[in-house]
């Protein structure tokens, strides 16, 4: 809600005949890094290593991880080459680390295409925005405004 704002993510984990949602809101975040963190929540959530196919509407997570980017990243001490350095390293850290546990593979979804999954976590993510009371998100750091 709001870019920066507050904001919420929402997992479905599913395996076999079992369903799993998660859901946290926070009270000022972005929209990127609350599609990383469902993504940490989701795989961290898992109690072994496991084969994970993880699907996201966020082209920036899935790119940055089916492209190699973040582990870049990471080997260049959070550069981007010309670009300046590396948003949401905190995040980028903790995923990578799953990664290096689990065996992900990351596909992209279109977002608010119908797919029931991917709507569902939409409405945990909008429904824990919403919340009162909504912790701060450590990791996030304001950007100056120009």
């Amino acid at each position: 809600m709001g870019n920066p704002g507050p904001g919420g993510y929402g997992v479905v984990l599913l395996y076999g005949g079992h369903r799993k949602e998660l859901s946290a809101g926070f009270r000022e975040t972005t929209n990127n890094r609350m599609e990383i963190l469902a993504a940490i929540a989701g795989l961290a959530a898992l109690k072994e290593s496991c084969r994970v196919t993880l699907y996201s509407d966020s082209e920036y997570l899935v790119k940055a991880m089916e492209n190699s980017w973040a582990r870049k990243w990471r080997a260049n001490g959070w550069r981007r080459g010309k670009r300046g350095t590396a948003l949401n390293q905190d995040l980028w850290a903790r995923l990578l680390d799953l990664c290096d546990y689990h065996k992900v593979e990351f596909k992209w979804v279109r977002g608010h295409a119908g797919n029931t999954e991917n709507e569902c976590c939409d409405q945990l993510a909008l429904h824990t925005a919403q919340g009162t009371n909504l912790p701060v998100d450590e990791g996030y750091t304001p950007r100056p405004r120009r």
